[in-house]
């Protein structure tokens, strides 16, 4: 089913460095996300996200000849990746909105542990008994984040979680999509998905959409115009070169997210969340170590 993906060493590093600029950018985007909700709804902010997304991405299209919807479009992949682009971002953005930017990047990053388990299952990737044991691990931070039945638990930290397991679910269809779909109408798909995201959204919210002027407007723009960039090169690396090669580098993530929330919005990570963090990445790196020893 990806057969047509290229796995040697030289992808394998492209793909790596695809994935690290993908992640500086998304960081930024979450800081002006997290910026811009404090003066406009956040159904109007998907809405509005959604629809500069996927107006850029059309307008690139059809700028290389492309066809906005080929039959490929319709493929099962397809619509996989479009039911998790729109879980992802909702809750997610959600997450944004609600909670720390530090925790809900932290949340974010076993993203990869779901990856790399979902495709040893999914595309019969190697992963052995070790790399298991480290998801596990890794997945035990996040619990250590959440705090379930805690003193600081918060249920606004399993939006964070949920989106994290929509944006796995969407990278996975994403390496599934036929080769026929460039980067550039996977992004748009994805866009549209975000407006779909903000109508179902706005049913619940009930809140009228506003002017966008000030702070608020501006954040918005530069997150639409930050969101393009990065998400063509999160599409590149997961089409490039191995799953347990590459989504390692999702780790990359937590250094900008950290030090944005930290410099921006003042925020401080505590003890437990310091030490969730210790584990997933500690997994998360064992798991690329590992996965290159396997290869060799």
């Amino acid at each position: 089913m990806v057969n047509h993906i290229a796995t040697d060493r030289r992808a394998n590093l492209l793909g790596s460095l695809w994935m690290v600029a993908s992640m500086a950018l998304f960081a930024v985007e979450d800081a002006l996300i997290k910026g811009a909700v404090q003066g406009i709804p956040m159904s109007q902010i998907l809405v509005i996200f959604g629809a500069g997304g996927a107006v850029i991405f059309a307008a690139l299209a059809k700028a290389q000849g492309l066809a906005l919807f080929p039959a490929a479009a319709r493929a099962p992949a397809v619509r996989v990746r479009v039911f998790f682009e729109v879980f992802g971002r909702l809750f997610y953005f959600l997450a944004l909105a609600l909670t720390p930017l530090s925790s809900a990047t932290v949340i974010l990053q076993a993203t990869p542990l779901v990856v790399v388990g979902a495709a040893a299952v999914i595309f019969g990737e190697r992963v052995g008994w070790r790399r298991w044991v480290a998801i596990g691990i890794g997945l035990a931070g996040v619990v250590v984040i959440i705090r379930p039945g805690g003193d600081g638990f918060s249920a606004l930290s399993l939006l964070a979680v949920a989106g994290m397991l929509g944006f796995a679910g969407r990278d996975l269809a994403s390496r599934a999509a036929p080769k026929e779909l460039s980067t550039i109408l996977l992004g748009l798909y994805g866009f549209l998905t975000v407006i779909a995201a903000g109508a179902m959204y706005s049913v619940y919210e009930q809140q009228p959409f506003v002017r966008l002027e000030g702070t608020s407007g501006l954040a918005l723009g530069a997150a639409i115009v930050t969101g393009v960039f990065a998400y063509t090169a999160l599409m590149k690396a997961m089409r490039t070169g191995e799953v347990s090669a590459v989504t390692p580098f999702r780790y990359s993530r937590l250094l900008f997210g950290v030090a944005l929330g930290v410099l921006i919005f003042g925020e401080r990570l505590d003890g437990a969340t310091w030490l969730g963090c210790g584990l997933i990445v500690v997994s998360g790196l064992f798991i690329l170590v590992r996965g290159r020893a396997v290869a060799r």
